[in-house]
């Protein structure tokens, strides 16, 4: 009697500890800008595309072709759960083209939560046309200094939306 007492214990235990478990998706890198080849026509470059100097600061590419589009990388933005920085496009003075090179990946949950807010993050600045757009919810951090890194690429575009908004420049709340 005493070991059927044991027996179902444990049985009820690991039955518990098995439905509790909930696995986590692996990490992986939200985007990863490809190498380009060097163009040969010539193009206005201030840095270089993608490199990081070996200070650790990062340079901004901005190419303008025939068609008025330019590009630049936007200053790393680091938060508590990893850095954010963004790639954006300009082409004849509207945004076409945004990515996240780089976005909070510290830990899963971080990696997931980022998946999840960076299709609306770049949605709502591909129809806003600006920086300066509503945070994602449950993902504030990830917004913030998405915003940021976006907005710093602008300015070195020297972009201004339409409505003249920009993206908060007070970045304290991310640490």
């Amino acid at each position: 009697m005493k070991r059927a007492r044991i027996v179902i214990s444990a049985t009820v235990a690991g039955t518990a500890a098995a439905l509790g478990f909930h696995a986590h998706p692996a990490a992986a890198p939200v985007a990863t800008a490809p190498p380009r080849a060097a163009a040969s026509t010539p193009t206005s470059l201030s840095g270089s595309a993608g490199t990081r100097a070996s200070t650790g600061s990062s340079r901004s590419a901005t190419t303008s072709s025939s068609t008025g589009t330019k590009t630049a990388l936007g200053d790393p933005m680091s938060t508590r759960y990893g850095a954010a920085q963004v790639r954006v496009t300009v082409a004849n003075g509207k945004i076409v083209k945004v990515e996240a090179v780089q976005l909070q990946n510290a830990n899963p949950k971080s990696a997931s939560i980022s998946s999840y807010a960076e299709p609306s993050l770049r949605q709502s600045v591909l129809a806003k046309q600006t920086a300066a757009v509503d945070a994602v919810s449950g993902a504030t951090y990830t917004s913030l200094s998405y915003e940021g890194s976006l907005q710093s690429a602008l300015d070195k575009l020297s972009f201004q939306a339409a409505d003249g908004s920009v993206a908060s420049s007070d970045m304290s709340e991310l640490q």
